[in-house]
């Protein structure tokens, strides 16, 4: 038994040495073997002595067979070049996808490539990751326009974004079709719902793992895109080649996006939905508008060792029913590695970034806001490969700044400056056990400036019932710091700032029950609980179905009940009632149901989500504006033609309302805002009696999106792709909220058809 070898190494597309992810490396005539990883990395030990044939199957390349010898304590390192195949085969290919399926946990987790993002109707002629997670099961955006992101009863400051290692805080745009992150530059997205491993930290609900690809280390390429939403650019290339294959190389990527809209759409989308639900002129058309930026370098050593440096600069700006000013910006730097040693099956990998972050909204009759975070994060993950098994640990550092601005009622300045620290450490085993794989981790979690920390146990579990047939569950413990600089009761939240969590809380929390219990941590926590199962209907169809309960045990918001200022004359006030933030309590329950089918030409994706979101701040209970009982979504992508040069795919979502707090009545309202004020004889202002908290539904939500495309091959590397496309095809009413003060009905986004161009080449 000690007799053995290891092989391993990467796979790359020969034709630009991108690595090809999550595809099998194994020995012909064997049952070893491995899947490469997001960077194309396998590793294959526990080799008995002996010669092999190493071979490598994908869907559109030529297989790649090598013969190896393996000796005992020997590691064999080896590149693995794959060229892309020269006929189409009809034939059965092997792919990683079921085998990953027997030998990972995969729960909660949807991994994405551009492949599938594709696969949606395109807005604006450009695929887009907002479009393509508003159809995962447990996501609920909450509209067209400043939609934010929700997932499985978490909050939008309770979802971890990372792109390439580095925290990005706010990742889509006012308008929700669109996110910062351009689909041509990604590589892979991994998408946690829940129940993630303790290789993630520091946010208590999910987490969205971007990575994007490297350049092309062959040749110069890139892509010019032209749509009625927007201009689009992308260039690539190599910086300097390798001298043979297998080499040293650099290569660089840049890509660009910017949003005309808010001014084409004067003229292409000039109508909106007025009070009675008729189409009206809109002369101020859509007022949206974005600028993304993003440049990477990468360095590869003839190890398969690489460094990357890479920065971007997002923007975001909208002005709103010309009442209010939006804006927000975001910039960063950062760089990642990855590290093969010489002498023993470990991989090393690395991050390091710096970003900021600041938001402003100005409206007509309130003083501004502002909003900014700026902070750094380093980290360090080793991953050693035993045989089928796997041991993953690594520490993290992060530091942040923030700073938030405000006037309250009386026109009186506010703000909040605060820095904070947070060390981590994680711990990840998996045992494979042929038809059993565990997955037990454990992260220590430390936040400096609180000088308090959390013991996170997670743990995983997958049982192979049969080759068609597999049971999973998760559960795990999860903390965070950060919080938002508003409201989850907020009906819009357009503005999205952030703050550190407070330390001067209320000393005590109060249950439903009515029991009293001292607060001993100033954090936000939640535990999750998942079991499911994956059917494979035979060879095209998956179906996949999780049933989940996160236990927020612990929540920061702000206090909308705040009735007197935290001074001494107020020390016998209760703290719910004079705190500026609030602890909270709550739990989200639900199940997701996931039908998938794939062959040929035809792909289908079928989800339906059923989920509860409660919330009690200590006096209530209620639900958040979130709180979407019934989601569907329904996507169909069909390439036909003789050459199979065109594409339709249609997208049907449907939503049951969001709840909202009703409105009892109205009253006069004085204000005292001066000693002596004449409340006798003062006009006083429109007062509202509310109802109570959200206890109402708006109506359903439904929309069709449809996209045709024709592609047109000029020579090898150069396409022209010409899309059409139309979003809320049968022109839908969806509201998107009440205006209280004007007693007017605000809705989402009418009819909005586009046309784009993209040449690629």
């Amino acid at each position: 038994m000690a007799q053995t070898g290891t092989i391993r190494g990467f796979v790359y597309n020969e034709d630009t040495g991108e690595p090809v992810i999550f595809t099998n490396v194994y020995l012909e005539g064997t049952s070893i073997g491995a899947a490469t990883d997001v960077n194309g990395y396998y590793a294959i030990t526990k080799i008995p002595s002996g010669e092999y044939n190493l071979m490598v199957t994908f869907l559109g390349f030529d297989t790649l067979k090598q013969i190896l010898t393996v000796e005992a304590n020997k590691i064999i390192t080896k590149k693995l070049f794959l060229k892309k195949s020269s006929i189409s085969l009809k034939m059965f290919n092997v792919s990683a996808e079921k085998q990953e399926a027997k030998t990972e946990v995969k729960m909660s987790v949807v991994k994405i490539t551009p492949k599938e993002i594709k696969q949606i109707p395109t807005i604006g002629g450009e695929a887009d990751i907002a479009q393509y997670l508003q159809v995962l099961p447990g996501v609920i955006f909450t509209g067209d326009q400043g939609g934010q992101l929700y997932i499985r009863g978490g909050s939008p400051i309770q979802n971890k974004v990372l792109l390439d290692g580095m925290i990005i805080y706010n990742p889509f745009h006012s308008i929700g079709l669109f996110s910062v992150f351009d689909t041509d530059i990604m590589r892979n997205a991994d998408i946690y719902t829940g129940g993630f491993n303790a290789e993630y930290g520091g946010r208590i609900s999910s987490v969205m793992d971007i990575t994007t690809r490297d350049g092309n280390k062959k040749r110069y390429a890139g892509k010019v895109g032209l749509s009625t939403f927007g201009v689009k650019l992308l260039a690539e290339g190599p910086i300097f080649k390798a001298k043979e294959q297998g080499g040293s190389s650099s290569s660089f990527i840049f890509s660009a996006k910017h949003s005309y809209l808010d001014y084409t759409s004067k003229s292409t989308y000039k109508y909106k939905f007025d009070e009675n639900g008729k189409l009206v002129p809109n002369p101020e058309g859509l007022p949206f508008g974005y600028t993304d930026l993003y440049g990477k370098m990468s360095f590869s050593g003839e190890s398969g060792s690489k460094f990357n440096i890479f920065g971007f600069n997002f923007r975001d700006w909208v002005n709103w029913q010309l009442i209010s000013d939006l804006s927000w910006n975001t910039w960063g730097l950062g760089g990642n590695f990855v590290l093969v040693p010489g002498n023993t099956p470990i991989l090393v990998e690395g991050n390091f970034a710096y970003s900021q972050y600041d938001i402003t909204l100005k409206e007509s009759d309130l003083d501004p806001r502002f909003s900014a975070i700026d902070g750094f994060n380093l980290g360090f993950d080793f991953t050693y490969f035993i045989g089928d098994n796997e041991v993953k640990y690594g520490v993290e550092v992060l530091g942040f700044a923030t700073d938030y601005e405000f006037f309250n009622a009386l026109g009186q300045k506010n703000g909040d400056k605060q820095n904070t620290t947070e060390l981590s450490g994680y711990l990840k085993y998996k045992w494979n056990f042929g038809k059993l794989i565990l997955e037990p981790s454990f992260r220590l979690q430390y936040y400096a400036s609180l000088n308090d920390y959390s013991p996170e146990p997670r743990f995983g579990f997958k049982y192979n019932v049969s080759d068609n047939f597999r049971v999973k569950l998760a559960a795990g413990m999860y903390s965070q710091n950060l919080i938002s600089a508003n409201s989850d009761r907020d009906v819009v939240n357009l503005f999205y700032g952030f703050l550190s969590g407070p330390d001067d809380l209320q000393d005590s929390i109060s249950s439903k029950n009515g029991n009293i219990k001292e607060r001993t941590h100033a954090l936000q926590k939640a535990n999750h609980a998942i079991v499911g199962f994956e059917v494979d209907l035979g060879r095209r169809i998956n179906v996949n179905v999780e049933g989940y309960y996160k236990q927020f045990t612990q929540l920061t918001n702000l206090n909308r009940n705040k009735i007197f200022e935290d001074t001494p004359d107020n020390s016998n006030r209760p703290d719910v009632f004079k705190e500026d933030f609030i602890i909270e309590t709550g739990d989200a329950y639900g199940v997701d149901f996931v039908l998938k089918y794939d062959y040929k030409q035809l792909y289908v994706w079928a989800v339906y989500s059923l989920g509860v979101v409660n919330r009690w701040d200590g006096i209530v209970e209620y639900h958040p504006i979130f709180d979407r009982r019934h989601n569907m979504n329904f996507l169909a992508t069909y390439i036909f033609g003789k050459d199979h040069h065109w594409e339709a795919s249609v997208r049907w979502n449907l939503g049951s309302g969001f709840p909202f707090r009703p409105t009892a009545g109205f009253y006069e309202k004085i204000t005292f805002s001066e000693i002596g004020t004449p409340y006798e004889t003062e006009n006083g202002e429109l007062g509202f009696s509310y109802g109570e908290i959200n206890s109402k539904r708006l109506p359903y939500y439904h929309r069709l999106d449809a996209t045709v495309k024709r592609k047109f091959y000029l020579s090898e590397n150069s396409i022209i792709e010409a899309n059409i496309g139309v979003t809320n095809a049968y022109n839908r009413q969806n509201i998107f909220f009440i205006d209280r003060f004007k007693n007017k009905r605000v809705d989402q986004l009418p009819i909005l058809p586009s046309v784009g161009l993209n040449w690629r080449f």
